[in-house]
């Protein structure tokens, strides 16, 4: 009889890392706080079933999952039960984008302003890029940004919080992933049968093993070369603060040798990993020759597919870093190409000796007997492990959002904004959007109705009222219900003429009815018909007319008198008895409400007043 296999309890963490050519598992187990790498097993796909990074095919990528869990059960006797996995950077969607926010008068500026700040400019950089998708039902979950910049009242300052302002401007290099990456990782996952136990990303992973965190107030970056895609992570100031990816990886050189050599994929795979080697290869094209080949020769083929990589990876970190940073790590299996550390270097005129293959600081965080962990293609298995396994990352972790597990990617503190924005929801979602407004011409004279306010969102964090600026733990429970937007200003003529008008409308031109839709930018044009006078009453003989009675502030046919801004005005009564409102008389204060400069302030009497506040005869009005 075999022996008994063992549970996976706490202290045991497996991985895989889904490449495009292969993948790897590790399993692993926290001692003293180290990883000890207890197996490692690695299998190629037997076809194409990954493209780029990204899953093509769930059930082939499954299947060799499948065989990779089966020998690492056999060689560790544990039963694997929760799996850590991380999503390729080859969908990954970096966009820079600013928004402002305008304060209703001068004053400090709070962590609520700032936080309604950031998730704006968050929101706009994924609008650019969802208007640039080819899809535009695409769902994108934010997972990381960085603010380049503030404004306050038009001076650029590097931080904002405790100074007074008016109004604030940030502007973002966001990073978003795309739905379908994460929902196919999840799937495969389900498919052989385990639970995901925690989900990061590539780059932050490989980072994770490659530069310890603390030299990560160095500005470094980390360069994970696979086959799809070259992985960019960058980190300052002691957190990651960026991630991007170059398009350009392994595939592109074995490509070229399959032109170049009229060979299949896997001859020219073989082809590339014998580039290193001092002695002369031999393969067979398609033709079925035989060929003999020195490495120098490849070398000197793939050398221009080198030198592009070497440029797009230089690039990439310039664009994302906006500087050249202290030093790079390279890892993966691309980055053992021969020339590209020099290459790199080259490109970013930097000296090559701070251009260097990660590994050397592996053992800080795991260790194992049978295996050389300082091989930098481990950099991304080994990662995610020690990721989840020493709590480097949040999602080692369980949050609950709206009773489901939420997605999380970030290292560092987090808030209750950026964990929705990591799970789709955006700027409107959380702040809703006022209706919007509605804007004609009447016989030549400007009209304009203002949208609806939103509907505020509802935000439990354990059963507790909280503000999007409050921090999230482990175990919390996070319910959300989106803000509503405000409805449309919307009119109809009879709304703006009155059930009583008498005569012809036109709106652009075209006669209509009284029961027509207004849009904004109509032109209406009235010609009102005077209603016959009515009869005049004859008095009764003898009889002395009363007293006239005070004019009612409503009813039909009364009027009232105010004073709006020092001006007498004379309203006349509304049909049906309907009371004037505050909001009535902003249509005779001559401000442009479309181009506000400065906030409206609004009195009654000498005392603030609302837009639903009713207006009594004789009394004195301010809208400024």
């Amino acid at each position: 009889m075999g022996e008994a296999m063992r549970e996976q309890d706490a202290n045991i963490v497996f991985s895989l890392d889904i490449g495009t050519r292969s993948i790897i598992g590790v399993v692993g187990e926290v001692v003293d706080g180290k990883l000890h790498v207890l197996a490692i097993e690695k299998e190629n796909h037997g076809q194409r079933s990954m493209l780029d990074g990204q899953i093509e095919n769930i059930g082939q990528v499954a299947r060799v999952a499948k065989s990779v869990i089966e020998r690492l059960q056999k060689r560790t006797k544990i039963r694997l039960a929760r799996v850590c996995v991380a999503a390729a950077g080859r969908a990954l969607k970096s966009e820079a984008a600013a928004f402002s926010l305008e304060l209703p008068a001068v004053q400090p500026i709070t962590e609520d302003d700032i936080s309604h700040l950031e998730a704006g400019a968050v929101s706009e950089s994924e609008q650019v890029i969802m208007e640039q998708s080819d899809d535009q039902n695409d769902q994108y979950y934010m997972v990381g940004y960085t603010v380049t910049g503030y404004r306050i009242d038009g001076y650029p300052m590097s931080s904002i919080r405790d100074h007074s302002g008016k109004v604030l401007e940030a502007e973002v290099v966001a990073t978003f992933l795309p739905r379908g990456v994460v929902d196919s990782l999840y799937a495969v996952v389900s498919k052989v049968g385990l639970e995901v136990a925690s989900l990061t990303l590539e780059p932050i992973a490989a980072l994770n093993a490659a530069i310890p965190a603390d030299i990560r107030l160095l500005n470094l970056v980390l360069v994970d070369i696979g086959a799809g895609t070259s992985d960019i992570a960058i980190c300052r100031d002691g957190s990651v603060v960026g991630y991007t990816m170059a398009t350009i990886a392994g595939d592109e050189i074995t490509e070229l040798l399959m032109r170049t050599l009229l060979v299949d994929f896997e001859t020219g795979e073989q082809l590339k990993m014998s580039l290193n080697q001092d002695r002369p290869v031999t393969y067979t094209d398609i033709l079925g020759l035989s060929h003999d080949m020195d490495p120098k020769e490849l070398q000197e083929i793939v050398a221009p597919s080198v030198s592009n990589l070497a440029q797009e990876i230089a690039q990439r970190v310039l664009d994302l870093n906006g500087r050249l940073p202290s030093a790079v790590f390279l890892a993966g299996g691309g980055c053992k190409l021969t020339g590209l550390r020099e290459k790199v270097a080259e490109e970013l005129k930097m000296d090559p000796n701070r251009v260097t293959t990660a590994g050397n600081h592996f053992q800080r965080n795991a260790y194992a007997e049978e295996y050389n962990l300082n091989d930098p293609e481990y950099a991304t298995p080994l990662g995610i492990a020690i990721s989840a396994g020493l709590g480097l990352i949040n999602d080692s972790y369980v949050i609950l959002l709206n009773g489901e597990p939420a997605k999380l990617f970030r290292s560092g503190s987090l808030i209750v904004r950026d964990l929705l924005m990591m799970n789709g929801y955006n700027y409107n979602d959380m702040m809703g959007r006022t209706g919007g407004n509605l804007s004609f011409t009447l016989n030549g004279e400007r009209k304009f109705f203002r949208g609806g306010l939103p509907v505020p969102p509802v935000i439990l964090l354990n059963g507790e009222l909280a503000a999007l600026t409050d921090t999230v733990h482990a175990g919390d429970h996070l319910q959300f219900v989106p803000a509503k937007p405000g409805e449309d200003a919307a009119r109809t003529v009879a709304d703006v003429l009155g059930p009583d008008f008498v005569g012809s409308v036109t709106i652009n031109g075209a006669k209509v009815r009284a029961n027509t839709a207004i849009h904004t930018g109509d032109d209406i044009w009235v010609d009102r018909k005077e209603p016959a006078p009515d009869p005049v009453p004859v008095p009764v003989p003898e009889q002395v007319p009363a007293a006239p009675a005070p004019v009612p502030a409503t009813g039909d046919g009364g009027q009232i008198r105010v004073t709006l801004n020092g001006e007498k005005l004379m309203l006349f009564g509304k049909p049906g008895g309907e009371p004037y409102y505050l909001m009535d008389l902003l249509k005779f204060s001559d401000l442009d409400f479309q181009n506000l400069d400065k906030p409206v302030e609004l009195r009654v009497n000498g005392e603030p007043g609302q837009f639903q506040e009713v207006i009594k005869d004789g009394d004195s009005v301010e809208i400024v």
